[in-house]
């Protein structure tokens, strides 16, 4: 179908999925550029096809079209409609954060994830939406390779402990180097930006490990940080 109306009932939809309210209720986001899409189509997520350049696409649309539903500065040639990624059982080592709020430090944990063999991601319901277009595009795709689930943490850390996990959580002061770290069945907890593990969270954890640095750097961004964790449980 060609679509040369911003007034389209079609373009609206799209831009709508700009917000979280309308994406939570549709269950649905939208992605742009080839590489994503190509991601989403190996996963069958796929719903309709929107392009300035391919004919076959399910809508031909303008480049004016293009500019309003897309996130970004400088369009991409095609975007697509695709469902919300189905939550899957939770395997492998797992990585939990309480309260990450920049969608680029999620996108790039991630990434992480997926590079170190992390199964599952469990977001607090804290945390920033997975599906704000930012965190997307930092995954570079990988969004669709993980298993994430939002849950209240306090609530599922239980759950997790009972599955036969151990909750490992960054302490300086009280923590072991993370590469003496010998347990099995990981479950890795990050903390906010600002603010780190939430109290309550923190006294959830069965034991704490640290990043050994140069004592001239107080602290790592917390993407880097998780990365690090994860490469070194990697390859105990």
């Amino acid at each position: 179908m060609n679509i040369t109306s911003l007034q389209n009932d079609h373009v609206k939809y799209w831009n709508s999925l700009k917000e979280k309210k309308v994406r939570d209720k549709e269950r649905r986001f939208l992605i742009e550029g080839d590489h994503l899409l190509a991601e989403a189509r190996k996963q069958n997520l796929i719903i309709e096809t929107i392009s300035i350049v391919d004919h076959n696409a399910d809508y031909f649309v303008t480049k004016e079209i293009m500019h309003k539903i897309s996130n970004q500065a400088s369009i991409s040639y095609n975007a697509a409609v695709v469902r919300f990624i189905p939550e899957d059982s939770i395997s492998g080592n797992v990585i939990i954060l309480d309260g990450i709020q920049d969608p680029g430090n999620l996108g790039t944990i991630i990434r992480s994830a997926i590079a170190f063999n992390f199964s599952t991601i469990i977001l607090g319901s804290n945390c920033v939406d997975l599906y704000n277009p930012k965190v997307i595009r930092a995954t570079e795709g990988m969004i669709f390779h993980i298993n994430v689930l939002r849950r209240n943490l306090a609530e599922f850390i239980p759950t997790l402990k009972n599955l036969g996990y151990k909750i490992i959580g960054t302490d300086v002061q009280k923590g072991i180097d993370i590469k003496d770290l010998k347990v099995d069945n990981i479950a890795l907890v990050l903390g906010s930006e600002g603010q780190g593990m939430s109290a309550d969270i923190k006294s959830m954890c069965d034991e704490f490990v640290y990043i050994n640095m140069n004592q001239a750097c107080e602290s790592l961004n917390v993407g880097v940080a998780a990365s690090i964790l994860m490469y070194e449980v990697n390859h105990e």
